[in-house]
């Protein structure tokens, strides 16, 4: 059973003489085929009566087709909308606002309804049905899936061609026959094939020499007639030829574009504050320019001549996606022209594009930039996908991204349950405005309570983007832990919790910690079998490699509290700054599969906390202390920490200059002591309130008797007269 444009036409007419729009699955549902086979060849069919419509003077009755969820509003998205445009320029009719003019027409079919003619009236094409027709290649479509599943999904063209010969009847004429480019004719038929399935998103073809076949390959067979309706459809589309003398394209679906070792690929913005579109001006203006004076200079400096560009947009979508997103917010980026820059003006804001335009724009989902400027790594799978989806027109594989285990556990059926405060976001995920004008900055540490001066404070920024990992260490009390997190908030740029939720992770090493806890290890799983499960280090390293733009921090309080060398294990070796990168990857001690690696995003930042003072933690081995940067961390009380405590929580000038004298009296004596020694001072974390005091006296008095004197007493534990001398000092008149 195959799809009848007259009874298509008839249930579209019926729809609209009752004021309502129609679903795909309706059209199909009207020549009794089931929608996953009409999926192809319909949208081939609503382009045919867009066709008609016109020739006929009526209005494009396509035009109130619509997915079932927006049978309400009648609203066309994404590729929806993007085919019915495609049809509407081929029928040359300008289109210059494209929601007002689906808008106009829908009214129009509405009101013509009544007057309608009740048959259309075409003769049925073969192409619907019968099983002729098309190039000799269109026959190898469904052989050409058949032997790549037979083969696991994946092989070289090599075994295609042999599984196929030996499961086909192949004419003599194609094996013996060659083509003008010197190949067999029934390889070159193949490989003409294989292009047209990888346009119509069959066959990945992002690795050359091999085919492999997409989620949705795996699970399509093709008839003849289906078959067909593919290259109709993609020979329309991309205007490919139908030639089978003509070689095969060896590269298929944009992997010309790599052909360039050199050639870089840029996504921008062009929205400047936020609301104000640049596109246009860009467009006409065959440019494209920086808007943020002070950032991104050095990048735009290295575009070059015949790099590519692309204007994004970054935004979340939650409802209509053409995947099952499970009700979950979704990353989406805009593609809303491409280009090739043609010139460097050198001023480090301003470059020259031969433009084209995206009417309309196309969306891609799940891994998406929101940076305004972003070097896109063509040696990066997952950003070649999207090199090959912007500038080469191939489909996004949603199943693929869904499977990745960052977007698995957002999306796939095994998502975690949402908290409270995830239930009451409707968009959790930051925007493109939120990433180009950071919130947390160092000013903000300092206003947050920080008694470093802000060059202090800089200065450990710098360090970390360098190094890409610092630990804190210092005395009890120094605010470690405090000063790492706000280190991690101007790190991300934002304090805000659905900013911050996915991209910081915040944990604690202790003596029962293991390896297989914080990298990767069999777990029990509810079936009662063990399943290998990643720790908290690897799901972050997930998460930074799902958005590459954007910073991501771990912060690993007490890191030696554990055993650092044994937790981390090989992949200490993978966090040092000069070994960031995919060419350094290694095998785990537990693989998922045979040759799986692993690499350290360079985005991924750790911050660690190491009290120095505690004798039952582990020495950090030289092997970790070689990929760290060290920022030893001093009991301030200083300018600072005094301005803190009298305007902010109201202390008298007296109680803090009181407070002052006695703890670096104290401090002095720890210092001199030849059994302790400098890193055991007390941190101004001690004396420092959480909130406003009426009594200033009486609450040192309390801090004291309850946290200073047990800490004395473990530091002299053997010292009881030195413990009781300091407390009497400390006390005095209080």
């Amino acid at each position: 059973m195959s799809l009848n444009i007259n009874k298509s036409y008839k249930a579209i007419l019926a729809g609209a003489r009752q004021g309502r729009f129609v679903s795909y699955g309706e059209v199909a549902a009207a020549s009794g085929v089931e929608w996953k086979k009409a999926r192809r060849p319909l949208p081939l069919q609503l382009d045919q009566l867009v066709k008609i419509s016109h020739e006929r003077g009526w209005p494009l009755i396509s035009a109130i087709v619509v997915n079932k969820d927006n049978l309400e509003t009648g609203q066309l998205e994404g590729e929806s909308l993007a085919g019915f445009l495609a049809a509407v320029r081929k029928i040359a009719v300008p289109v210059n606002n494209p929601q007002a003019f689906l808008h106009d027409q829908q009214q129009a079919v509405f009101e013509w309804a009544d007057s309608a003619p009740e048959e259309l009236g075409v003769e049925i094409e073969p192409a619907y049905g019968d099983e002729v027709g098309g190039p000799r290649f269109v026959h190898y479509f469904d052989p050409v899936l058949k032997a790549l599943r037979a083969q696991g999904g994946s092989t070289t063209p090599d075994k295609v061609f042999a599984w196929i010969r030996d499961q086909h009847e192949v004419p003599d004429e194609e094996i013996a026959g060659l083509n003008k480019g010197g190949q067999t004719k029934f390889e070159n038929k193949v490989a003409w094939a294989r292009f047209y399935l990888a346009k119509a998103g069959l066959i990945d073809a992002a690795k050359r020499g091999v085919w492999s076949l997409t989620t949705e390959g795996l699970n399509t067979s093709l008839t003849h007639a289906e078959a067909l309706q593919i290259f109709r459809t993609i020979q329309l589309q991309f205007k490919t030829a139908d030639d089978e003398e003509e070689p095969a394209p060896e590269v298929v679906t944009g992997q010309e574009l790599f052909s360039d070792p050199e050639r870089r690929f840029w996504f921008v913005g062009a929205s400047w504050g936020g609301t104000d579109d640049q596109t246009p001006r860009f467009f006409s203006e065959r440019i494209w320019q920086n808007g943020f004076h002070n950032k991104f200079t050095e990048e735009v400096q290295r575009m070059r001549p015949g790099d590519k560009i692309a204007i994004k947009a970054s935004f979340v979508r939650k409802h209509n996606l053409p995947f099952d997103n499970r009700g979950q917010p979704v990353s989406c980026m805009r593609i809303k022209a491409i280009g090739t820059i043609t010139e460097n003006t050198g001023d480090g804001k301003t470059v020259k594009v031969a433009w084209e335009l995206l009417e309309p724009a196309r969306d891609w989902f799940f891994y998406t930039y929101r940076v305004t400027l972003v070097e896109a790594d063509p040696n990066d799978e997952m950003a070649r996908r999207l090199i090959v989806f912007a500038f080469a027109g191939a489909k996004q594989d949603y199943d693929f991204w869904i499977k990745q285990p960052y977007f698995a556990k957002k999306y796939g059926p095994e998502q975690k349950p949402a908290n409270l405060e995830e239930f009451f976001e409707n968009d959790a995920l930051e925007t493109e405005e939120e990433a180009a004008a950071p919130s947390y900055t160092v000013d903000n540490i300092a206003d947050d309570g920080c008694f470093l001066s802000k060059d202090q404070i800089e200065a450990m920024l710098l360090r970390i983007e360098s190094k890409r990992n610092l630990v804190l260490q210092g005395p009890p009390g120094t605010g470690k832990t405090w000063l790492a997190k706000r280190l991690a908030y101007a790190l991300i740029g934002s304090k805000d919790p659905k900013v911050v939720r996915d991209r910081l992770r915040v944990l604690q090493f202790h003596p029962s910690l293991s390896y297989e806890d914080f990298v990767r290890g069999w777990r029990p799983s509810g079936d009662g079998k063990l399943t290998l499960v990643d720790g908290a280090f690897l799901e972050i390293v997930e998460a930074a490699k799902a958005e590459p733009d954007r910073p991501f921090v771990l912060v690993i309080e007490e890191i030696n509290r554990g055993n650092p060398a044994q937790i981390f294990g090989e992949v200490l070796t993978l966090l040092e700054d000069t070994k960031r990168s995919r060419d350094e990857a290694m095998e785990l001690a537990y693989r998922r599969e045979p040759g799986e690696r692993v690499y350290v995003p360079r985005n991924l930042y750790v911050i660690g906390t190491m009290n120095i003072a505690d004798r039952s933690l582990a020495l950090v081995d030289l092997a970790l202390r070689r990929r760290f940067a060290f920022v030893t961390l001093e009991p301030q009380l200083n300018d600072l920490w005094r301005e803190w405590c009298a305007n902010k929580h109201g202390l008298a000038s007296d109680t803090i200059k009181l407070i002052e004298q006695r703890i670096n009296t104290l401090n002095d004596e720890i210092a001199q002591d030849r059994s302790l020694g400098q890193q055991y001072k007390i941190g101004h974390s001690y004396v420092t309130p959480g909130s406003s005091v009426s009594d200033g006296r009486s609450w040192f008095s309390n801090v004291v008797r309850t946290e200073i004197i047990p800490l004395l007493e473990e530091y002299w534990f053997d010292a009881a007269d030195k413990v009781e001398t300091a407390s009497l000092k400390l006390l005095d008149g209080l």
